[in-house]
């Protein structure tokens, strides 16, 4: 019979500790992709120990780096000539891999990528990635399940994009950094882990301006060079533990991410009845502290592109409706597939009720304990905290969705004061 992994919890422990947290996986990996960019030996610092790094150093192996990772930090070897090519096998596994298309073109000006996979929360399209690479010089098509690029030189454009996606202005800047001319990207991402790669492209030799606003300006340059960057900390690594110190009314030391990358999360958690304390570096390391000594009370939550409430966010939101006093209003305006766990929070009792993308959720002074399912990275997490909040045991299987996002989960849960462990069950036992 198969076997599956579990992470098993049990209910009615309070987070209290200090949590350390690591690079940003919406980071580290667009930081191994902007290292395609300059030939020699790139190392970037402060990654997390999660399997989407190892999935991506082996795109990077197969496009002909050489890629060594050792705990944080990840050595890059570019080579001067580069393979143009991202195979299906790995890019279907990974979506993130699809920011290598800008770099493999400003560098080989020809790049073809398979169709990216990724967790299922809805579509994703790549048409702004196309649209901006497009106006810069590029034919781009689709052909056999892969992304085709071709442009004997790109050139500076003026670009717009309909709506701030981070992974088309991520591309679109990687693959300006070396076009000729200005770019203008309008209506960027303004996320910290925009902020985080255009001070590593500027850090390697780029001109890049603007970053952290809606305009950014970057001139081209003929060449860059290796450079070795820190990754910015995790903020929805960050979130979680601050969503579930919160709703199990702890005590929570977040170490490793400033509190104003999370400015309207806390605000939020702030609402709910929480006490958040920004911490003195130590050492150059930020942290912030989150304490609760009662039922937190019921807030709403609107998601809306950085630096409005993040939609990786979400399920912890709702796991904080689920428990708190009143009824949350959630509303989800990124990705049309968020609400896709609803029916796994409510087998652990949760009173959701989902309206397109819309979810009213009625708090209850305790969850139930029961066998669930992660659909997606932050779904598994989110459930994982919501069984702190539940009587009994609960058990989230498909687990690798939680690996690729957070290292050291359940070590971290244990360090936090909870029972928690993994283990292997006969895969039956999730056949509901």
């Amino acid at each position: 019979m198969t076997r599956v992994d579990v992470i098993r919890v049990y209910g009615g422990t309070r987070l209290a500790g200090e949590v350390p947290v690591a690079g940003a996986k919406n980071s580290a990996l667009k930081l191994m992709a902007a290292a395609l960019l300059a030939p020699g030996r790139t190392t970037i610092t402060n990654a997390p120990g999660i399997t989407d790094i190892s999935i991506m150093a082996e795109v990077l192996r197969r496009l002909g780096c050489q890629v060594e990772v050792d705990g944080g930090d990840i050595t890059i070897d570019t080579p001067e000539e580069l393979s143009p090519e991202a195979d299906y096998n790995l890019v279907r596994r990974l979506r993130a891999s699809i920011c290598v298309l800008g770099p493999l073109l400003a560098r080989c000006r020809h790049a073809r990528v398979a169709h990216p996979g990724g967790d299922a929360i809805g579509s994703r399209g790549l048409d702004m990635h196309v649209a901006g690479l497009s106006r810069m010089g590029a034919d781009i098509g689709s052909e056999h399940g892969f992304v085709v690029a071709r442009a004997a030189q790109l050139t500076g454009a003026q670009i717009w994009l309909d709506f701030p996606s981070v992974g088309a202005t991520e591309n679109i800047l990687m693959a300006a950094v070396l076009a000729r001319g200005t770019t203008v990207i309008d209506n960027a991402a303004r996320e910290p882990e925009i902020v985080d790669l255009a001070d590593m492209l500027n850090s390697m030799g780029a001109q890049v301006s603007g970053a952290g606003t809606a305009t950014l300006e970057v001139t081209g340059v003929e060449s860059m060079h290796p450079t070795t960057h820190r990754t910015v900390g995790d903020r929805i690594v960050a979130g979680t533990w601050a969503f579930g110190a919160v709703m199990t009314r702890g005590d929570v030391t977040v170490q490793g991410v400033r509190a104003a990358n999370l400015s309207v999360a806390l605000d939020k958690l702030t609402d709910a009845g929480a006490a958040i304390a920004e911490l003195p570096d130590t050492d150059g390391v930020p942290a912030f502290r989150v304490t609760i000594d009662r039922r937190p009370t019921a807030v709403d939550v609107v998601t809306l592109p950085y630096p409005g409430f993040a939609t990786d966010l979400l399920p912890m939101a709702i796991g904080l409706g689920a428990v708190s006093g009143g009824v949350s209003l959630i509303t989800e305006n990124i990705f049309d597939g968020r609400f896709m766990f609803v029916n796994e929070m409510s087998r652990l009792g949760a009173d959701i009720r989902t309206d397109g993308h819309h979810a009213v959720v009625r708090g209850r002074e305790r969850l139930s304990g029961a066998p669930v399912r992660a659909s997606d990275i932050r779904a598994g997490a989110g459930l994982a905290i919501a069984g702190l909040c539940a009587e009994g045991t609960t058990e989230v299987s498909h687990v690798h969705h939680i690996d690729r996002g957070y290292p050291h989960f359940v070590e971290q849960l244990r360090a936090l004061g909870v029972k928690a462990e993994r283990c292997t069950v006969p895969d039956d036992d999730f056949g509901y």
